[in-house]
């Protein structure tokens, strides 16, 4: 069953297609990637999703569990439990961690402890801290997949959840998303890392606000690997910044 389905998206700015008339289905409940050179489209896209402001302006439509939200607010479309991870996650001057987390949860059952321990962070240590510069980028991307598993969200979107953060947390970031589709979460992850590419059930590789292919996680990855990497587009992908294994 399809949750979300995108039907000829497009979204115009300053005589630009920023995304160029793309459909595509998502199926509750799965993991997809979605990959491609910087510039190609992919946090636009995420950014529509989610319905920020400056990203609604749209032609097509955006169909979530069968109703058209493209004309709904962004508090409209989180109640209806639809979420965005960004890829540099915001800082709450004075904010605790533990008072982020509760806010997050809601109703929800999901203790804030349980949380901070699936994303590798030490409760008694992280609790009483605040969200802000005190705490590195790779600390607060993993609060923030924290408040995500307290949110307990029908679709989210990760927007490279890999960016700015080691070895370790990375594996913390599978843990995560693993764990959401354990409970049923439908999974939309922007990445570049080879990796994470492969974690996914299915792959849409985009670029010049256009989709390009769409298969399994393995062979888009040989697609971008072999294809996307030797293209001669102004934002292709550099070898540094393609995370190989």
């Amino acid at each position: 069953m399809n949750i979300l389905s995108i039907k000829n998206l497009t979204l115009e700015k300053s005589s630009k297609k920023l995304v160029d008339n793309v459909s595509l289905e998502i199926e509750a409940g799965k993991t997809y990637a979605l990959v491609g050179p910087n510039g190609a489209g992919k946090s636009t896209l995420a950014y529509i999703l989610m319905g920020l402001e400056g990203y609604r302006e749209i032609s097509g439509d955006i169909v979530f569990d069968g109703k058209s939200i493209k004309k709904l607010s962004v508090p409209q479309r989180a109640k209806l439990g639809i979420t965005l991870a960004w890829q540099e996650p915001a800082r709450f001057q004075g904010l605790k961690v533990e008072d982020f987390l509760s806010a997050a949860k809601g109703k929800n059952e999901e203790s804030v402890t349980d949380a901070l321990e699936r994303v590798g962070l030490a409760s008694n240590k992280y609790l009483s801290r605040a969200v802000d510069k005190n705490l590195s980028g790779g600390e607060r991307k993993r609060i923030e997949l924290a408040a995500i598993i307290c949110m307990k969200p029908r679709l989210v979107i990760l927007d490279e959840p890999d960016s700015g953060v080691d070895v370790e947390a990375l594996k913390k970031v599978f843990t995560v998303m693993e764990y959401l589709k354990s409970i049923g979460t439908t999974v939309i992850v922007i990445t570049h890392n080879m990796q994470v590419l492969k974690k996914a059930d299915h792959a849409f590789l985009v670029c010049d606000g256009k989709l390009i292919d769409e298969s399994k996680g393995e062979d888009v990855v040989e697609y971008f690997k072999n294809r996307c990497l030797t293209c001669p587009h102004k934002n292709k992908p550099t070898e540094d910044k393609i995370k190989k294994i």
